[in-house]
C-alpha cells in the first residue's frame, strides 16, 4: 500500500502526488465545436478532487477531420483555448496534474460527422478512408505538435499521445492498416516514425518540464505482440517520454498470441527494462484488491476507468480504507448523476452491458 500513496517522480522532474491516474475516457460531453462544456468540467474536476494524482481528459482531436465521435473535446484551434484554460485550472486547484490525451481518429472518424471521407495511413475500403499523402502526414505530425503547444499555453502539465485502440497513431504502427511504401511504412522502424517524430517535436517545442506520455495497445488491430513489446522498451529507452501507459483491457488476462500465453499481459510489460520511465497499466482494475495485485507485479502506477466512474473519489476511499467495497454493478442513473455524469454520459455508459440499471 505504501507505493500507491507515495509520490512518483517522472524523468523530467515533475512529480505525481500518488500512483493513481484517471484513464482517458470517452464521455461525449463537449460541445460539437470541440469546446469544453460545464458538464465535462464538472466530471473531470470531481476526479481531481477525489484524489487522483493525475487527471487526464478524454481523447481530444488535433485536426477537425480527426473527430471520432459526437461531443468530443478539441485541441485543434485557438477558439478552444478558454475552455482548456478553465479545465487545467480546475484540475490543478485540487493538486492533481492536468493532462490532455491528444489523438486523431483516422479511419475511425465517421464520414457523416466530419463531412468528408476519413483519412488513414493507407486506403481502407471498409470505412472508405483514403491514404494520406506524404505532405499530409507531415501536416498531421505538425498538428499533433501544435496541439501540445496549445495545451501548454492553456496551462496543462502535459499530454498523452493516443497510440492505442486503432486510432491514427496506432494505425501507422499496424501492418494491417499501414501498407505505405515510403518512410512511414514497411519496417517496424518506419511504422513508428510518425509517433517518434511527434514525441521529438513536442519535446523541442514545449521543453523538458512539459510531460509527454504515450498510450499503446499490446496487440490486435494488426499489431504483433512481440513487436509492441520491443517498441515499448525502445520508447522507454530512447524516445524521451515521461511515462508509458499500456491499455491492456484485462491486466490479468493472457495475450492472444499463442507464443506468449504462458504469462499474463501485465507480467510481460512489468518485466520490461524501463530506463527510469514509469510504466502504468489499465484494464479491469475495479477493486482495491485488483489494484494491489497489479502493483505487486512492479508496475509504477495504475489508470482507472470504470472504477473512477462509479467512485469519483476512489483514491481517497482506498487511502482511508484499503479494503473498501466499491459499488456493485449495475448502478442507477441517479448514482451516476451524483458521481458527476451528465445524462449524455450516462446514456453512453448504457452501451456497456450490465453497467447502468434499466
Amino acid at each position: 500500500m505504501t507505493s500507491l500513496f507515495t509520490p512518483l517522480e517522472l524523468p523530467n522532474g515533475r512529480v505525481l502526488p500518488n500512483r493513481f491516474m484517471l484513464a482517458p475516457m470517452t464521455n461525449k460531453q463537449s460541445h460539437e465545436d470541440g469546446t469544453l462544456s460545464d458538464e465535462e468540467l464538472h466530471w473531470l474536476t470531481m476526479r481531481a478532487k477525489g484524489g487522483f494524482g493525475a487527471t487526464m481528459t478524454c481523447a481530444a482531436n488535433v485536426q477537425a477531420n480527426g473527430k471520432g465521435w459526437s461531443g468530443e473535446l478539441g485541441v485543434y484551434e485557438d477558439a478552444q483555448l478558454p475552455g482548456l484554460q478553465r479545465l487545467a485550472e480546475g484540475i490543478q486547484a485540487h493538486e492533481s496534474l492536468a493532462l490532455v490525451q491528444i489523438f486523431h481518429g483516422g479511419c475511425r472518424a465517421p464520414a457523416e460527422l466530419i463531412g468528408q471521407h476519413p483519412v488513414a495511413p493507407s486506403d481502407h475500403a471498409e470505412t472508405g478512408a483514403r491514404a494520406l499523402r506524404l505532405d499530409e502526414v507531415i501536416q498531421l505530425r505538425d498538428d499533433f505538435i501544435a496541439a501540445a503547444v496549445r495545451c501548454q499555453r492553456a496551462g496543462f502539465d502535459g499530454v498523452e499521445l493516443h497510440g492505442a485502440h486503432n486510432y491514427i497513431l496506432c494505425q501507422f504502427l499496424s501492418t494491417e492498416y499501414n501498407r505505405r511504401t515510403d518512410a512511414y511504412g514497411g519496417s517496424a522502424e518506419n511504422r513508428s516514425r510518425l509517433l517518434r517524430e511527434v514525441i521529438a517535436g513536442i519535446r523541442q517545442a514545449c521543453g523538458n518540464e512539459f510531460i509527454v506520455g504515450v498510450r499503446l495497445s499490446p496487440e490486435g488491430f494488426g499489431l504483433a505482440f512481440a513487436e509492441m513489446l520491443t517498441l515499448s522498451e525502445s520508447l522507454m529507452r530512447e524516445a524521451g517520454i515521461d511515462f508509458l501507459d499500456i491499455s491492456l483491457w484485462d491486466c490479468f488476462g493472457s495475450p492472444k498470441d499463442p507464443d506468449f500465453q504462458h504469462k499474463r499481459l501485465i507480467d510481460w510489460y512489468a518485466e520490461l527494462p524501463r530506463y527510469g520511465v514509469p510504466l502504468g497499466v489499465a484494464g479491469k482494475l475495479r477493486t482495491p484488491a485488483d489494484i494491489q495485485q497489479a502493483m505487486a507485479t512492479g508496475v509504477d502506477f495504475v489508470l482507472l476507468g470504470r472504477a473512477a466512474i462509479i467512485h469519483h473519489d476512489f483514491p481517497a476511499r482506498m487511502q482511508a480504507d484499503e479494503l473498501f467495497e466499491p459499488r456493485s454493478l449495475p448502478v442507477s442513473r441517479a448514482t451516476l448523476a451524483e458521481e458527476g455524469l451528465s445524462p449524455t454520459f450516462v446514456d453512453y455508459m448504457g452501451r456497456w452491458e450490465g453497467f447502468v440499471e434499466g
